[in-house]
């Protein structure tokens, strides 16, 4: 009986290819949809899950009262280190220094790469592949380094380099006691090699007293609790931890600590709680996915409905000699069962086709795991959902007529089911429309924060990291690059342009309340950084390179405003690090942190140390590829033992905005593949209709209907039915889009001109899919249509 089901299935569909070739390709392409969504999330739901045991780490974490508005840090102390390691319920504890970029050298070979320096006990507690050496002892000895597996062939041509000597920082000559396999990218923490914490805290001055206060809060915090033991247990401890020290950093901080499960996906924080991030976007484009499969089904749903009249003398035939009801129901399943299949195979074929681009604008490396068996259970189950799906109401709906009034020719089949196919048709086009006016929106949301203005100039802004080598040299480095005139101007700082790395507390202000505290953007700068930054001084005046003004500071507009400094704030007189400093300019606000927030409050303190970041602005007199060059002999020259590398500025502004952007392309591309699936089935039901109105199309040629007349009668109602469409969609797409904006405190107006936009766009879609067949009705001669009457 199968047999024979499936026999008549396949010659149903054979001998319609074109409506089969529609069906196929809609559900296709539906389920394409779905399949690299549901791998993008699951991909995204992976993060940090193939570590061992990673129930159990935790980042320790720091909300910080300030003035009744609790933020939220991930900066902690030493101390707070030392005293988690105290507690019976805690394994492990593992700070680290953020990361960050180093000088490798082996012999004459050099890398710039970044890596991670951690504690003792990192390896012990996030448990990655170890290809060589001890996980309890790799970090013990502060003059050791362990590589991933790509560093230690990038330095040695080969994975075998236990106890080789790697010299960093062209100062430190540190033995190699372990090799790990490369962290893959679905790891929320990235570096290509580990330094002992140690190290850092043996041979840097700022080390000093690092473990002596809760306040000195510098440096990343990682604990593994012991097995058994949950975070509810340790929480009340951790809200205590550092009340009794007796500064406003401490006092009004409060310990907390974030599962390894939410690092990836819970970044955003809210009054204390990780609450969003980019779990808001997986969320939102598992609906898409699930959106665009139903369109798919919908396509499905309503072509074979429309056809019904095709298949209404079958059904009355097979009825009249003796099937059932099931019978005919379980013949149109298996029907759609085999489309399923054939468009799920193609599905396939279409996901791997698209892996490659689709991975290059996620930066994933996601694949299909064709040797994974719950995959193909799930997908195999999905596939059967989606049969039943789209199958079910042609399924009932064609078993349903009735044998006698069929094969008389008195039942009107498809007019029953026409209000069920508008009713379909509307919600397809509506989702597809929402989907276009949210396209259209992050779209101009992103422009939006483009052009504002940064308030530095980015054009010819080079930076590069700086180290100690070159810190030595650095005054007739500057020196020759400014006698070459290559660049117009050079400085550093202690945090990129497009970055603010250190906050920290002032302790006193004119005009402070009682119990008021303030956390401070702080960046330390040396000569000429507001004018090569180009950021412009609104009162008072520049550093002067002179010694005195390492008792000065910088305000920016937000800061001044911020601590309500009233008048004039020039020469006012704060405290910070226990000193009085005194207010000797205000720069105008520049958005080093969120182009999408406000300017954070930044003090810019003065010395000449040789800070990690360096800027230059190349000459516009000069080739930048030949600036480039001639910047890297001069480079070369006085720092040998490291690479030269440089990143333009507007590049990591730029990638600001990378997170808006995927989102801005995925939900284009989502956007665009649901109005195809939904422009296909309009084709198959323009097709339709065109086919049952022949003999009417006729009739009308003869008695002189022109051809726009008769496009405008096959194409009037799909119209109808898209401006209904987009009466639906767009405030529900308005909705939507207000609670996604409101995370953004510079943010676009969502104005009539884009709902307008889209139904223009979306009747445009329409009129240019259907009319094809409604043009081809309109000029075919009457003759051929008419001669049978």
């Amino acid at each position: 009986m199968l047999r024979n089901y499936i026999k008549i299935a396949w010659r149903n569909i054979v001998n319609n290819k074109a409506y089969t070739a529609i069906n196929v390709l809609g559900l296709a392409a539906g389920m394409a949809v779905a399949l690299m969504i549901a791998l993008w999330v699951a991909n995204e739901y992976s993060y940090d899950k193939f570590l061992p045991n990673a129930d159990r780490v935790y980042q320790v974490r720091r909300n910080f009262n300030s003035n009744g508005e609790t933020l939220t840090f991930s900066s902690t102390s030493l101390k707070l280190a030392d005293v988690l390691r105290t507690l019976p319920e805690v394994e492990y504890v593992a700070p680290t220094d953020w990361g960050g970029t180093h000088g490798l050298m082996v012999g004459d070979k050099k890398l710039s790469i970044d890596g991670l320096q951690a504690g003792s006990d990192f390896l012990k507690m996030f448990e990655y592949k170890l290809l060589q050496g001890s996980r309890s002892a790799a970090l013990n000895d502060p003059y050791s380094i362990v590589l991933t597996r790509a560093t230690a062939i990038a330095l040695f041509g080969t994975e075998n380099v236990i106890n080789k000597v790697v010299k960093v920082d062209n100062a430190h000559n540190l033995k190699v006691t372990g090799v790990m396999q490369d962290v893959p990218l679905n790891s929320s923490l990235q570096f290509k090699y580990i330094i002992p914490f140690s190290l850092l805290e043996q041979t840097q001055p700022y080390m000093k007293g690092a473990h002596g206060s809760f306040g000195n809060n510098g440096f990343e915090l990682f604990a593994k609790l012991k097995p058994g033991v949950t975070y509810a247990q340790l929480a009340p401890k951790l809200k205590i931890i550092e009340k009794g020290e007796k500064n406003v950093n401490a006092e009004n901080s409060e310990v907390i600590m974030q599962p390894m499960a939410d690092w990836h996906l819970y970044s955003d924080y809210k009054n204390g709680v990780a609450s969003a991030g980019f779990i808001d976007y997986v969320r939102t484009f598992s609906i898409v996915g699930v959106l665009v499969l139903l369109i798919a089904c919908v396509n499905f749903i309503n072509l074979t409905t429309a056809r019904s009249e095709k298949r209404a003398r079958e059904v009355g035939i097979r009825k009249a000699i003796g099937s059932q009801r099931k019978h005919l129901i379980f013949q149109f399943l298996t029907e759609s069962a085999l489309i399923t299949f054939i468009s799920f195979i193609c599905s396939i074929l279409f996901v791997q086709i698209a892996l490659g681009p689709f991975n290059a604008l996620t930066g994933t490396a996601i694949a299909i795991p064709f040797n994974n068996i719950t995959f193909w259970l799930i997908a195999i189950g999905c596939v059967m959902l989606t049969a039943l799906v789209a199958g079910s109401r042609p399924a009932f709906y064609l078993s349903s007529f009735n044998p006698v009034k069929v094969l008389k020719g008195t039942i009107q089949v498809g007019r029953s089911a026409s209000y069920s196919r508008k009713i379909l048709v509307v919600m397809q086009f509506s989702c597809s429309i929402a989907l276009i006016i949210s396209t259209v929106v992050i779209y101009r949301q992103i422009q939006y924060a483009k052009n504002r203005p940064s308030g530095y100039d980015v054009n010819r802004l080079i930076a590069t990291n700086n180290n100690e080598d070159l810190g030595k040299h650095f005054p007739a480095f500057k020196n020759e690059l400014l006698q070459s005139g290559v660049i117009e101007s050079i400085s550093t700082a202690s945090s990129a342009v497009t970055d603010i790395n250190m906050h920290n507390d002032l302790d006193q202000w004119p005009g402070k309340l009682a119990g008021e505290t303030v956390e401070m953007g702080v960046i330390a700068i040396a000569d000429d950084y507001f004018k090569t930054a180009s950021m412009k001084m609104l009162a008072g005046r520049d550093f002067r390179g002179v010694a005195s003004d390492t008792s000065n500071i910088i305000f920016n507009e937000a800061a001044v405003k911020r601590l309500r400094l009233k008048g004039d704030p020039i020469s006012q007189v704060i405290i910070y690090g226990g000193k009085p400093v005194k207010v000797i300019g205000v720069v105008k606000n520049a958005l080093m942190l969120s182009p999408f927030a406000q300017a954070d409050p930044t003090m810019f303190v003065y010395n000449n140390y040789p800070h990690d970041n360096m800027i230059y602005r190349l000459s516009a007199k000069m080739n930048p590829h030949n600036a480039i060059d001639k910047i890297g002999e001069v480079f070369s020259k006085y720092s040998p033992a490291y690479p030269y590398t440089y990143r333009f500025v507007d590049d990591d502004y730029n990638r600001k905005f990378g997170q808006e952007v995927l989102v801005g392309k995925l939900s284009g591309i989502f956007a665009g593949l649901a109005i195809f699936i939904s422009c296909l089935g309009l084709f198959g039901l323009a097709a339709y209709i065109a086919e049952q109105r022949t003999k009417e199309i006729g009739v009308r040629k003869v008695l002189g209907a022109t051809v726009s007349q008769l496009w405008f009668l096959l194409s009037k109602d799909f119209v109808l039915l898209v401006l209904i469409s987009c009466v639906i969609a767009s405030p529900l797409a308005f909705y939507f889009l207000q609670g996604w904006l409101q995370k953004y405190d510079y943010r676009v107006t969502v104005g009539p001109g884009v709902f307008i936009i889209s139904a223009i766009a979306a009747i445009v879609i329409t009129l240019v899919t259907i009319s094809f067949q409604a043009i081809k009705a309109a000029i075919a001669n009457p003759v051929k249509s008419l001669r049978s009457e």
